[in-house]
Parts: structure tokens; sequence; C-alpha cells
């Protein structure tokens, strides 16, 4: 009798390990547009803006296949102690419209990464991009940051 109680103990045991393994995400980093398809981390530098228009601080990364969230993935190469980056993130839909998911103001330190999110999917629009932005906004002392940055899918 203890032994089928022991049994009955460890087959419960593995059931319920299981379940909690198919309760963790499984995650997949997404690729840049415009990449060169070796990396889907990105690394820029926030420069000066433009004789005309502006610096071009986004990134996009594509989303290639339904996923039930998404994180996004940012780390400081390099600093200023007293500069501000404005960072922002997008969720972009197939219909043209978007969400903003991340609107923030950072002074992070060199080498100090960041996970926004999991965001979830927004039932009923498909997810076509996900764009992260950073920038120097009007922060003389942001300009030369480098920052690398990457997004995952998850379901």
């Amino acid at each position: 009798m203890k032994v089928l109680a022991v049994s009955l103990l460890s087959a419960s045991l593995v059931l319920g390990a299981g379940s909690a393994a198919q309760a963790q995400q499984r995650c997949t980093f997404l690729q840049p547009i415009g990449g060169d398809g070796t990396s889907p981390i990105v690394s820029k530098r926030v420069g000066a803006a433009k004789l005309i228009g502006k610096e071009n601080w986004n990134t996009d990364f594509i989303v290639n296949q339904p996923y039930s969230s998404f994180k996004f993935f940012f780390t400081a190469n390099s600093s200023d102690a007293n500069a501000k980056y404005p960072v922002s993130g997008f969720m972009k839909f197939s219909d043209g419209s978007n969400l903003q998911v991340i609107n923030e103001v950072m002074n992070p330190p060199i080498g100090t990464g960041r996970m926004f999110g999991p965001f979830p999917a927004i039932p009923g629009k498909q997810a076509s991009q996900m764009n992260f932005k950073v920038g120097a906004s009007s922060d003389p002392g942001a300009l030369g940051f480098s920052y690398r940055i990457s997004v995952q899918g998850c379901q």
C-alpha cells in the first residue's frame, strides 16, 4: 500500500511539473527590419540632428507570426551621468494603427539592462512590427549615447 501511495505521489508530482513547464513562455528574438539577419540585437548611437530632418532613432522589428506577448530589451553601452534619454516603444498593427507601450525618460548607468513588458497581444489586432525609439530630445548631453536593443515575441 505504501508503494502505491508513493507511486501516486510521484505521478502527481511529475504531472504537476509538466504543467509548470507548459506555463513557461517560449520567446523568440524578432529580427530588425533592415538588419543583416545575423543578429537580432541592434546597436546604435544617438547622433546630432541632420540639416534637413532629424536623425532616425527608430528601429522596427518584424513580427512574422502571431505571439501572445512581447518583451523589449534595452542596455546602455555609454552614458553621460547628467543626460536624459527618452525611450519609447510601440506595437504596430497590420491595419496601420499602433499602441504606445513604453514612454520613459531614462538615465541608465553603463551596462545596465532593462526589460520592458511583457506586453500582451491585443485581441482582434494583428501585430506587424514592434518599434523601439531612443532619442536625445533637446538634451545635448545625450549626443553620442550608445545602446543595444532587441525585442522578443513570446508564446
